[in-house]
């Protein structure tokens, strides 16, 4: 009997898996087996969701709110979602002018599919979130990448992302506090970007996932915060994951002009339709209910970015930015590159993470997973017992390197 290989389309072929999800989802499978695994490599808050929020879920079951909904989201959600955006950023949002969605991961899918032809062109920061790339793929896109200095604090270098924009420019993506860096964009640079927007015609895609986990003093904001002229070429992406513990109810939302918003609803309604029914109730009490919560779990993920620093910063060859929210750290390890162990050589940063795994149980995820291999990405959403522990065999393994 002849072998038949299924056809698979290129765009799928050309697809690479979530490098954090791979790491995660090893981690938890050594786990499983037995292995004492310390997970420093996944995105996701410790902390339960808060009481009120799983409350109103609980009274959306018993009341029946299990149907299909509008495809772009409740009335009392999006209400939620403009008077938060009206709360941390000062600009007005109509119910015509947002989305809800499965996720924010869902909303920039969204975005990509509604803005983007083939061979149009994203502009990227680097170091990225990893997804960034794929979605712009995915929709025919071809993602520019614009470097990133830690020496800066990974500001942008506003020379070469002048230097990168040209008629085929639709979009850049801005992720603040970024995923894996922790860094924030200054309102200087929202400015100027901004102005690039308006004068050349593209859209600041604003990821604000984080905007409420910043340990600097500065409120959320964003480009059309600081450059409200800017409002038409700014879509705002945000969600309750990484806010409220909420990164298994998978909501997010969109903001922007009506005509994408309405180009997006328009996709979503070929794919999955609304978002979850009883978890858009819950993100309406979230977004709209107490917010004592989010300044808890804000506190102390402070504390644990202040011990991770400390102790990253006392081994010796260890480079890293101190973050200004998120709650990753991001420490450049090159100086360990060349180093050999038992089992070969450290080449990068795909080799130091597998020899901090398989040496020490340390589940972190490699930096090029990012754009930068001179960097491993550690997450400080964890108990700070566990980071403890992790510093602990992290010192270890690398003085086990010679």
């Amino acid at each position: 009997m002849m072998s038949w290989e299924a056809p698979l389309a290129q765009r799928v072929k050309n697809l690479k898996p979530s490098p954090t999800l791979a790491v995660d989802a090893k981690a938890k499978a050594l786990k499983a087996s037995g292995v004492d695994i310390v997970n420093l490599s996944a995105g996701e808050p410790d902390f339960d969701t808060p009481e009120h929020i799983k409350e109103a879920a609980i009274k959306a079951v018993r009341d029946g709110f299990t149907k299909y909904t509008a495809v772009a989201g409740i009335p009392e959600l999006k209400d939620a979602i403009a008077a938060k955006l009206e709360r941390d950023y000062g600009i007005s949002y109509t119910a015509d002018e947002i989305i809800a969605s499965t996720g924010g991961k869902q909303a920039l899918y969204n975005i990509m599919q509604a803005i983007l032809d083939p061979g149009d062109e994203v502009i990227i920061p680097v170091p990225y979130w990893v997804s960034y790339p794929a979605l712009v793929e995915l929709a025919g896109g071809a993602p520019q990448y614009l470097m990133c200095s830690a020496d800066d604090g990974f500001a942008l270098d506003m020379e070469s992302l002048k230097a990168m924009i040209n008629p085929k420019t639709r979009a850049i993506i801005l992720n603040s506090p970024s995923n894996p860096t922790g860094a924030a964009y200054s309102r200087k640079d929202l400015e100027e970007v901004s102005r690039l927007a308006m004068q050349h015609g593209f859209y600041i895609i604003t990821d604000d996932i984080y905007d409420e986990i910043r340990f600097d003093g500065t409120p959320p904001e964003n480009a059309v915060s600081v450059n409200p002229e800017a409002r038409d070429r700014v879509l705002v992406v945000n969600g309750v994951s990484k806010t409220y513990a909420m990164t298994g109810w998978r909501i997010g939302y969109m903001a922007g002009p009506a005509a994408v918003v309405k180009a997006t609803a328009k996709i979503q309604s070929q794919s999955t339709s609304n978002p979850n029914s009883i978890a858009q109730k819950a993100a309406a009490a979230a977004l709209a209910g107490p917010q004592e919560c989010v300044r808890e779990m804000k506190k102390a993920f402070a504390q644990r970015k202040d011990y991770i620093l400390e102790r990253l910063g006392a081994i010796e060859g260890v480079k890293c930015v101190e973050p200004s929210g998120a709650f990753y750290v991001f420490p450049d390890m090159s100086a360990y590159y060349g180093r050999k162990h038992a089992g070969g050589t450290v080449s990068d940063s795909l080799t130091l993470a597998d020899y901090l795994l398989e040496s020490a149980s340390i589940a972190c995820v490699p930096g090029i997973a990012f754009g930068d291999d001179r960097f491993i990405r550690f997450s400080y959403a964890t108990d700070i017992g566990v980071i403890k522990e992790g510093m602990d065999r992290l010192e270890k393994a690398l003085g086990g390197l010679s």
